[in-house]
């Protein structure tokens, strides 16, 4: 039986204001945008043609604000009924070595050398492999793109846009700590998206369309891409420009490139909603693709106590354990090191023994934050305990072979050890071993396995052309955020999709403008 203590009702009290002070955010956010881009404010580029973004994550967010920084107009396309994409619900931060936030928490070792060398173990295999247009040499070049840029994205985000990333985390996979996100507030995603499209609709040379299906890319005898034709309203429209695809990946395709390219995963949850891709998009363009088989299972999606076998889960931040916390099996024993990379600690879930529950491929493990992690990662668990996603209860309630994991992980905190499986970071875990335990309040929650990022995508290079044959770029197009390939290899770091999306995402802004 749990106990309601002040602590639980403070994180309670704490996660319904972090999520109505979200929803009034964005849902002003989004007010605010309808009415800028319905009524609009008459553009001197009103007779221009504009640079169209396809999609309204990060990716095309950022592309749409260096494209009208550089002068041009801006049309976004998206076929969601609000924009965000699925940015608006990254949870555990974007990625930056060497910024100044970590200065301030005496993190002074890190720089993008040795962010570059993480990325490149975590690409496995793939990095030094063949694919169409992309070999070793192509791969190194985006990778040292995203690692040695990524300050100047912390820097743009928080000094141009006026995020708060003050916060830094390490992630599983990082050799520190340099995964930023805001200390208050809506959780990272949330706020860059919500801080850019006030930015955006500010512009009178921005102008969305929400709940359009982009049917095609036009495309000139000479095969240079001119435009897009689109669906809005039941109504088929035609838009000349440059295009920038920003579209997303297919991990929410289930039944169409998931099932095509990992047959293997059918069953699985996912953190994405149930959609087709957009990818044949680009394939009659006759674009490459690279990776495609390269699904990233995230170790952590919430199983909801009231809706067990539902298809969609909500994610369980990486945060919760980089800020300490530990996975347990549901017998009670941790099983692995829980800042391994993602791949390495979702392939041990998926070793332990599967629920019972039919329909749907999902495993039982325990997420515990003890009192110092919980408070470290505030802002999340305040939400998860609203929506029932977690719970408190005291270390003495928990069952006798969770209580002997809890003490042993105490104990190895204590000892700055880990013997068992060789975890070096503890983030901000105080709880000690043994009695003096008993009445404290620990939360947690169930955790299953769940598709969440897809690796593998168009192929593009460090201008963020769309690669064709050869390597060839397309004329007219550019690309960036999930829909691209060959980056992240086998494996995606944490706190890196938020980066990519906005280094490359910018830099095809700015490059689509030059071709207005």
């Amino acid at each position: 039986m749990l106990h309601c203590s002040r602590s639980s009702l403070i994180y309670f009290v704490l996660g319904v204001a972090a999520a109505i002070s979200c929803m009034i955010y964005l849902r002003l956010t989004f007010t605010d945008l309808t009415y800028k881009t319905t009524v609009g404010v008459p553009s001197a580029n009103a007779m221009a043609k504009p640079v169209i973004t396809v999609g309204s994550g990060l990716a095309g967010l950022s592309a749409a604000y260096e494209a009208l920084k550089a002068g041009a107009k801006v049309h976004m396309l998206d076929r969601a009924a609000k924009p965000g994409g699925n940015s608006i619900k990254a949870s555990s931060g974007i990625n930056g070595a060497g910024t100044r936030f970590q200065k301030d928490k005496n993190i002074t070792s890190d720089d993008s050398a040795k962010f570059y060398a993480d990325s490149a173990r975590s690409a496995g295999a793939r990095m030094s492999s063949q694919s169409g247009a992309l070999g070793e040499a192509e791969r190194k070049e985006l990778i040292e793109m995203l690692t040695s840029q990524s300050a100047d994205a912390v820097n743009w985000l928080t000094d141009e846009i006026g995020v708060d990333l003050t916060t830094v985390a390490q992630l599983g996979g990082h050799s520190l700590a340099r995964t930023h996100r805001g200390t208050t507030g809506p959780p990272p995603g949330a706020a860059i998206v919500g801080a850019l499209l006030k930015k955006l609709g500010a512009n009178p040379d921005f102008t969305l369309t929400s709940s359009a299906e982009v049917e095609a890319l036009m495309v000139s005898e000479d095969g240079k891409v001119t435009g897009v034709r689109y669906t809005a309203s039941g109504e088929t429209h035609e838009l000349q420009g440059p295009v920038v695809f920003a579209a997303g990946g297919f991990a929410g395709d289930a039944h169409g490139l998931m099932a095509k390219h990992r047959p293997d995963l059918a069953g699985m949850p996912s953190t994405n909603d149930a959609r087709p891709a957009s990818h044949g998009l680009l394939a009659d363009l006759g674009a490459e693709f690279v990776d495609m088989d390269s699904v990233q299972i995230h170790p952590t999606g919430f199983v909801d106590p009231k809706d067990r076998t539902a298809t969609y889960k909500f994610l369980a931040a990486e945060a919760l354990r980089g800020e300490g916390g530990i996975l347990l099996s549901a017998d009670g024993r941790r099983f692995v090191n829980e800042m391994e990379r993602r791949d390495v600690t979702s392939d041990a879930i998926m070793a332990l023994p599967r629920s019972q529950d039919e329909g749907v491929r999902q495993w039982d493990v325990t997420l515990l934050l003890d009192p110092g992690a919980a408070e470290a990662a505030g802002s999340h668990l305040g939400f998860y305990l609203f929506k029932g996603l977690m719970q408190k209860t005291k270390v003495k309630d928990l069952p006798p072979a969770v209580i002997e994991a809890v003490d042993r992980y105490a104990a190895a905190v204590a000892a700055g050890k880990d013997q068992d499986f060789g975890r070096e970071t503890f983030g901000h875990w105080r709880l000690p071993a043994g009695e003096a335990n008993r009445e404290e309040e620990v939360a947690v929650g169930t955790v299953t396995p769940v598709t969440h990022f897809t690796m593998g995508g168009v192929a593009f290079n460090t201008k963020a052309q769309v690669l064709g044959q050869k390597g060839v770029p397309v004329e007219g197009v550019w690309a960036a955020g999930e829909i691209t390939g060959g980056i992240h290899g086998d494996n995606r770091l944490g706190g890196s999709s938020l980066l990519e999306c906005a280094i490359f995402g910018r830099i095809a802004g700015a490059e689509a403008a030059k071709n207005v």
